[in-house]
């Protein structure tokens, strides 16, 4: 059926060799090869190198005073009292839902009704027993508001 010279081990040999070789040089080629190109801009300036933060998240005239805005996207929300704005992580303690509003007052929870205060992150109203975790963030004096 095959070359009587080749036996079964000497092809398994072969296989290994080969798939050792081959393991080699792709773990070479990662440690040693060039640097994959990154598409995020982690150097904290614009496309044109001006300074400005490539980490928007909103402007504080798009948060309502007294209210807030869900940025699911980010897992972030706004909440806003007059000029002071702050930062809070959308995912709700509980159950890890994304808050879905702020209003009177509150972050709210649409999965299990959980509440939290929009100027603190505590909570309000369970079941979750844990606050939001503030986040960091900066105003510039345009009146953009910048993940720190």
């Amino acid at each position: 059926m095959g070359d009587p010279g080749v036996d079964r081990r000497s092809v398994l040999e072969g296989a290994g060799v080969a798939l050792a070789a081959g393991t080699l040089g792709y773990v070479g080629f990662v440690a040693l090869g060039p640097a994959p190109e990154q598409d995020d801009d982690s150097s904290g300036k614009g496309p044109d190198g001006d300074g400005e933060d490539s980490h928007f998240l909103a402007a504080v005239d798009d948060i309502p005073d007294g209210g807030g805005v869900v940025l699911s996207d980010d897992k972030l929300v706004l909440t806003r009292d007059g000029n002071s704005v702050r930062c809070f992580t959308a995912v709700c303690t509980h159950e890890g839902c994304i808050v879905a509003a702020v209003e009177d007052g509150q972050i709210r929870c649409p999965c299990h009704g959980s509440a939290f205060d929009a100027a603190t992150g505590a909570v309000v109203r369970g079941p979750a027993s844990e606050p939001l975790e503030p986040e960091e963030i900066e105003i510039t004096d345009d009146g953009e508001v910048l993940r720190a």
